[in-house]
């Protein structure tokens, strides 16, 4: 194992929850499919690349032939991708080639779950798989409890009932605060009538006067 899988296999430990909490036969898969690879584009560890990474060559000019070095940088996008087992959006930079690998699999779980271990080479990918096989692992050990059709009606009938009552009692807050604005808008034109009747009176007895 070179130095670089060996760093890797630490913080993929460290971050998904220990080696001692995690099944012994997980860390061993792990730790033998580590990428063997010395090196990798830095940018990479923070993203999912499909093994696409930095290339260099030289620009050959038209005229005389010269070459100039160059290089050519993967197209990375940053994506939202929805995963099933985690119930959320995951924000990550993805290569156009990963993106094309992901729709294929089906969606980043299915991905993440069927890529094999030497062939993520980057840290970000290989810490979310081996997050995602935990959590499929701890679900497979929970029970799984089935209601008899009868039991479920039920239970679907409360629930409508409670959507109902929550929808009645927003109808009759509406209402309530529809006749409340009413009162108080009939309350000020009343105000606002009884010192336009006052003002008048004042002004025809100081006309009665001169």
């Amino acid at each position: 194992m070179s130095f670089r899988a060996q760093e890797i296999y630490k913080k993929v430990a460290r971050r998904v929850g220990g080696e001692g909490k995690l099944p012994a036969e997980l860390m061993k898969s792990v730790k033998d499919m580590l990428p063997d690879s010395k090196v990798v584009m830095g940018r990479a560890k923070r993203g999912i690349f499909a093994g696409r990474h930095i290339q260099f060559g030289n620009k050959v000019s038209e005229d005389g032939g010269n070459k100039s070095r160059r290089s050519w940088k993967p197209n990375v996008q940053e994506k939202r991708l929805f995963s099933y087992i985690h119930d959320r959006h995951i924000r990550v930079k993805v290569t156009t080639h990963a993106l094309r690998c992901i729709d294929k699999a089906g969606g980043i779980d299915e991905y993440l779950l069927k890529t094999p271990y030497n062939k993520m080479d980057t840290e970000m990918g290989i810490v979310w798989k081996a997050k995602i096989e935990k959590m499929y692992s701890e679900l497979a050990e929970k029970e799984v409890g089935f209601f008899p059709p009868e039991e479920e009606a039920k239970i679907k009938q409360g629930f409508d009932e409670v959507r109902a009552a929550k929808r009645d009692f927003r109808r009759e807050a509406r209402r309530a605060l529809a006749k409340q604005r009413q009162l108080e808008a009939s309350s000020a034109g009343d105000d606002q009538t009884t010192e336009s009747t006052d003002i008048h009176e004042e002004v025809s007895s100081a006309a009665a006067k001169v």
